[in-house]
């Protein structure tokens, strides 16, 4: 039997067996080195994906796979019931980067979603001594897709299907300062954004939106929550993409990278909202346990040896010039937004052909944010050959 052969019968079991979550392209990958994936073929792939933002530090990196093996031979898990020094280890690396006060650890960003509207929500009964709270999110907007996160995500197509959703949720205009202060009411209790809208399209919140929104939930006594899930954790070319503003959450949304592929998220909280919440307000079996934690420590120590965050502003300065030179060359392509490397092109037609064609005839791992938006998130380690490389398959499949 060819290889050919093979993976058409292992595509085929696959669909049999497996939920259809998406639609998957008929690749088999089966390892990875640096920024490039491996196929059951033998084929060599370079990856513009990361694992939709994942693995900031590419694949098979020594450092990071050596701290998983060690953990893996110690202890995985021990529940919350007892402490574990790995936790303790990235919580402290975490807060560090971020100068929030508390951390609690999750198995995704989802989950570290759920957490913070949690928190706004218990916030505002303290302060008033009873619940039916509102909060403001943005249209357009992607949190996840568990019901609480789901309710938050600005997008009809997202919600329909499982409503009713969560009550008292209220939609602003992102990067509309007079939208939000007209949803403002007695009962808000906290404004949730992404810094970077991703999902949405690569939409960088402007510099007076985020510092209103600020000045808002200041004067009405409401929490900002800032989701940095995909934009976080050095991919804007700031650790975390709201620290280029000057503005500083009262709640933050961390996963994605943070676990460079190993699955963990956390809740961040500062000032009022870190002592919002007490024991037996939220818990979980799994989040925080010793090996997540081994691999996002190893992930934020490399972070800092390495000086991950300062090659990514040199890398997405590059790559910034790249696609401008790009979409000045070619008419369908009608504008060209982020920061770092979080950036997007957005195109007068689908992107769904170019993405399959680069990734099925040029061997490039692309994907898309919506349907005319292709969505560049990069391992962080990447060069600029590497985006010169990239350029050079995306020419071929456009």
């Amino acid at each position: 039997m060819s290889a050919f052969d093979d993976t058409k019968q292992t595509i085929e079991k696959a669909e049999q067996i497996l939920y259809k979550t998406y639609n998957r392209f008929p690749v088999i990958f089966d390892h990875g080195k640096g920024v490039f994936l491996y196929d059951t073929e033998g084929k060599e792939y370079l990856d513009f994906g990361a694992g939709i933002a994942v693995c900031g530090l590419g694949y098979n990196d020594p450092e990071y796979t050596a701290a998983l093996e060690n953990q893996a031979g110690k202890l995985l898990h021990i529940s919350n019931l007892f402490y574990n020094q790995p936790a303790i280890d990235a919580g402290e690396k975490l807060l560090a980067v971020s100068q929030m006060d508390r951390v609690f650890f999750t198995n995704s960003g989802t989950e570290a979603i759920e957490g913070a509207l949690k928190i706004a929500k218990r916030y505002a009964y303290n302060r008033d001594g009873h619940g039916g709270h509102e909060i403001i999110a943005m249209k357009h907007s992607f949190h996840g897709r568990s019901l609480g996160a789901l309710s938050v995500t600005g997008n009809d197509h997202y919600q329909e299907p499982f409503a009713p959703l969560l009550p008292g949720i209220r939609f602003a205009e992102f990067n509309d300062l007079d939208s939000v202060k007209a949803l403002i009411n007695e009962n808000t209790c906290a404004v949730i954004m992404e810094t970077i809208q991703g999902e949405g399209g690569i939409y960088p919140a402007t510099e007076e939106f985020l510092k209103g929104v600020r000045a808002l939930c200041d004067g009405h006594d409401m929490l900002l929550i800032l989701d940095e899930i995909q934009c976080g954790m050095g991919r804007s070319g700031e650790m975390f993409a709201w620290q280029s503003y000057g503005v500083k959450p009262d709640v933050m949304t961390v996963a994605k990278a943070l676990g460079n592929g190993v699955p963990i998220g956390a809740f961040l909280a500062s000032g009022r909202a870190a002592t919002a919440m007490v024991p037996g307000d939220h818990g979980t079996t799994y989040g925080g346990n010793p090996f997540v934690c081994a691999a996002a420590d190893k992930v934020l120590e490399i972070f800092g040896t390495r000086e991950i965050v300062a090659h990514v502003r040199q890398v997405g300065e590059y790559l910034w010039k790249k696609l401008d030179e790009f979409t000045a060359k070619h008419d369908c392509v009608v504008d060209h937004r982020g920061r770092g490397l979080i950036q997007g092109l957005e195109f007068d037609r689908p992107v769904a052909p170019i993405v399959s064609k680069a990734l099925l005839e040029n061997q490039l791992v692309l994907i898309s944010a919506g349907t005319n938006i292709i969505r560049f998130v990069p391992p962080l380690v990447i060069t600029e050959e590497d985006v010169d490389w990239m350029i050079e398959k995306l020419e071929k499949s456009l």
